[in-house]
């Protein structure tokens, strides 16, 4: 059974287990210290009994709120993760279901996007399975990307952009 709040900056020193894995991107403490102050309702983590964090989603709210015409005030999902041992549970689906809320109830978005890794074909395909698409591909995005290395931490970044959410009772979408 996960329980769910508002990341903390304490969770830097308890979320190695969900960070180790070579999948999950790491950012430096002031990255995770912006997030937490600017936009905390939006960074999310999931815990077990014995206080041990499952995963964590990251998010901010970014766009021209004012902007009708373009559409384009939105949540973004800067870091969504699931320990290596939590995987399988639907943490990663409740996080996004989480983020998507609030984007919606909260800040009145219209959408939410992410960045993935061309190569992380098990998060594509999760987020394909939760209602995304991809938007377009971006080349050069991550600095860790080199043309001509085949390492598999190196490759093009997709886009996923959700414009619907699809759910059980059909095609609906964020506003």
């Amino acid at each position: 059974m996960a329980t769910q709040r508002e990341f903390s900056i304490f969770d830097l020193f308890k979320f190695a287990n969900v960070n180790l894995d070579p999948l999950t991107e790491t950012f430096d403490t002031n990255f995770y210290g912006t997030y937490v102050v600017t936009w905390p309702d939006c960074c999310q983590t999931v815990f077990n009994a014995m206080g041990t964090i499952q995963g964590y989603v990251l998010g901010k709210i970014e766009g021209r709120r004012d902007d009708d015409l373009a559409k384009n005030w939105h949540g973004h999902v800067s870091a969504v993760t699931v320990a290596p041992e939590f995987r399988r549970e639907g943490l990663a689906r409740k996080l996004m279901d989480i983020l998507e809320k609030i984007t919606s109830v909260i800040y009145n978005g219209f959408f939410v996007d992410l960045f993935v890794r061309a190569t992380n074909k098990v998060a594509i395909a999760l987020y394909k399975a939760l209602g995304y698409d991809v938007y377009r591909t971006v080349k050069g995005y991550y600095s860790s990307e080199n043309p001509k290395s085949s390492s598999s931490r190196d490759p093009i970044l997709t886009i996923a952009s959700l414009t619907y959410i699809f759910s059980s009772s059909g095609l609906k979408t964020l506003r």
